[in-house]
């Protein structure tokens, strides 16, 4: 009889537990949603937010509030999530380094990139453009190189930091090439910009949005693109895989994420809203086209996919630096 009546309690307790995660993703949002930006207000990463914060808030039928949450590499915005209830009310979009290259410059994280955060989808990427400064005689990445081997340490590239993207290309391709080039760090992409515009550096590296109105001005000269294709805004221009180098392409994307432990419907919930409203032609036109980004609006799977062969790709490009953790 106790047997029976054990049993009986058992069965009882799973059907009541069953239904909790799709009830929650039905239920959701039942209240105000944060949307965490671990950068400061301006940019495209906090662009990208308010506007999706925007459609989500109409279609949700609650409040989706953006908070930038900036400082330490993101580390402060993405924590803040980490360690969030994982019930879909507070998320973070951000940008590739607070998953793939955080991992291999501090020595310790407040959160784990692969378990405290959990990929939703990636919403659009873009190849970053090498630029040089106009009176630079390359006028592509294969005449760079031939340069810094006819005058090794001579050219300079600027960088905002060790282990950042302009960083790990000029290096990585110093190492691949046998050539070498001198790194200046700078404290931030608006100085790099600057550094290069004036004279200051040879070479740097920046977003195809923020460069095309200096080009177009005369004031920096694009030299090669990574990704997977040419930019929109700068067709003319070829991706470093044309002209022969594959093993480095410099891309960022932005991504969203919930808290690790959030249930996979409602996650997915998140994603099929999320990415409705990306892929509206109107939207995809006047926020990731017009940015200079391509729109990508990954599933879970694909998302987490990409992110650990960004992380592989990554590894060999923070060895062939010499980048040591902080």
């Amino acid at each position: 009889m106790m047997h029976r009546f054990l049993t009986a309690i058992l069965f009882a307790a799973l059907c009541c537990a069953l239904p909790v995660a799709p009830a929650l993703a039905q239920g959701f949002p039942s209240k105000t949603v944060s949307l965490v930006v671990p950068y400061p207000p301006g940019g495209v990463t906090d662009m990208l937010a308010r506007t999706l914060a925007i459609e989500l808030a109409k279609l949700w039928g609650q409040s989706v509030v953006v908070q930038n949450a900036a400082g330490a590499g993101s580390i402060i915005g993405a924590n803040k999530v980490a360690s969030a209830a994982p019930d879909g009310h507070t998320l973070l979009l951000t940008i590739d380094p607070t998953v793939v290259s955080n991992r291999f410059l501090y020595k310790k994280l407040s959160y784990d990139p692969d378990k405290s955060l959990v990929p939703i989808t990636m919403v659009a990427q873009s190849g970053q453009l090498v630029i040089a400064h106009p009176s630079f005689p390359a006028n592509n990445i294969n005449e760079l190189v031939e340069a810094a081997r006819r005058a090794p340490g001579k050219i300079t590239y600027a960088s905002w930091g060790i282990g950042t993207q302009p960083n790990l290309l000029f290096e990585t391709i110093a190492k691949r090439e046998g050539v070498q080039f001198i790194h200046v760090p700078y404290k931030g992409v608006a100085p790099v910009t600057l550094a290069v515009m004036a004279g200051e550096v040879q070479v740097s590296m920046v977003a195809p949005a923020v460069a095309v109105s200096l080009a177009k001005a005369g004031k920096v000269k694009p030299l090669a693109i990574g990704g997977l294709q040419r930019s929109s805004l700068f067709p003319e221009i070829p991706t470093l895989a044309e002209a022969g180098y594959s093993y480095v392409s410099p891309v960022i994307w932005w991504g969203l994420f919930a808290p690790g432990g959030t249930s996979s419907q409602l996650v997915d919930r998140i994603y099929q809203d999320v990415t409705a409203i990306a892929k509206r032609p109107d939207f995809t036109a006047k926020y990731i086209t017009a940015s200079g980004l391509d729109l990508v609006a990954s599933t879970p799977a694909e998302f987490t996919a990409a992110i650990q062969a960004d992380v592989k790709v990554t590894a060999e490009m923070v060895k062939a630096a010499g980048v040591a953790p902080e």
